[in-house]
């Protein structure tokens, strides 16, 4: 149960990286707003020595106890040591294995790790990674038509996070930054084969945004940074940029309230889109 001060202990059991579990658990817990968990992540759990160690930590800090574990030992080991202590826990994986296994009609492999194979798809994403890194803020303009997907936006509209996030998804991401007074590349204006994508926020949000930027960097007032924070000089920005879009029918997202996940899902569906609706070649 959480305690006094509003905590409780989760503890992610995983004989992977624990990606999954870390993911599943954070989005169950981000709708407790009065609680906080305090995260116990165990990653490559796949021998009874190692089990030890968690157990261990487990009944020194009980608490929810949730797993992704494939070998049968190791998981009637945990669950019964969760009785006995009295824990909730609970195999993420498993229910939805059970669900393939009755569907499909056959049994799970018991491969650990799967999905982290150096398969295709892996080398793709790779690839995909180092290629946006090259073409970073404007970076190599004269290589965009081989991206699958270009970022525009004025500066603080999250084009680098939100490039390398689509970049882990295997989606090529170049990105350029767009500022008034300065031509944009010829390139970007004539690419066929891309999806433009541009991204925008409120002169508030950016506003914000930047001040905090330069209070990390450490840069005062008066510092050549007055015009980068000028609520008159960052509506501008954003007008021009509109305008830009708008001229080359680039479709629009507003950032100002999107977490990076959530503006890489909405790109990820436009680019779906287009790649249905594109005539095979």
């Amino acid at each position: 149960m959480p305690t006094s001060n509003n905590y409780f202990h989760l503890h992610l059991v995983s004989d992977s990286t624990g990606e999954t579990l870390i993911t599943v658990a954070r989005a169950v817990a981000a709708q407790y707003a009065n609680v906080t968990p305090v995260e116990h992540v165990y990653p490559l759990v796949r021998s009874q020595k190692q089990l030890d160690r968690v157990l261990d930590e487990i009944e020194e800090a009980p608490g929810i106890v949730l797993f992704t574990l494939l070998e049968k030992d190791l998981v009637s080991r945990l669950e019964d040591k969760c009785k006995a202590i009295n824990v909730p826990s609970l195999s993420i994986i498993g229910p939805v294995m059970q669900l393939f296994e009755a569907y499909l009609g056959a049994a799970t492999t018991g491969r650990v790790g799967a999905q982290h194979v150096l398969n295709a798809e892996y080398f793709k994403r790779i690839d995909a990674l180092n290629y946006t890194m090259i073409h970073d803020d404007g970076q190599h303009v004269e290589g965009l038509e081989e991206a699958d997907v270009v970022l525009v936006g004025v500066s603080r509209t999250s084009k680098t996070p939100t490039s390398i996030y689509l970049a882990n998804r295997g989606i090529r991401t170049a990105n350029v930054p767009l500022v008034p007074g300065i031509p944009v590349p010829a390139q970007l204006e004539t690419l066929t084969r891309p999806l433009v994508v541009s991204l925008h926020a409120t002169p508030e949000r950016l506003i914000q945004i930047r001040q905090n930027r330069l209070l990390s960097m450490g840069a005062e007032s008066g510092s050549g940074s007055d015009t980068y924070t000028d609520r008159q000089s960052v509506t501008e920005e954003v007008a021009f940029a509109r305008k830009l879009s708008a001229k080359h029918d680039w479709p629009l997202l507003d950032v100002t309230r999107r977490s990076i996940e959530e503006t890489a899902a909405a790109i990820m569906k436009l680019y779906s889109d287009r790649q249905r609706n594109r005539p095979s070649e």
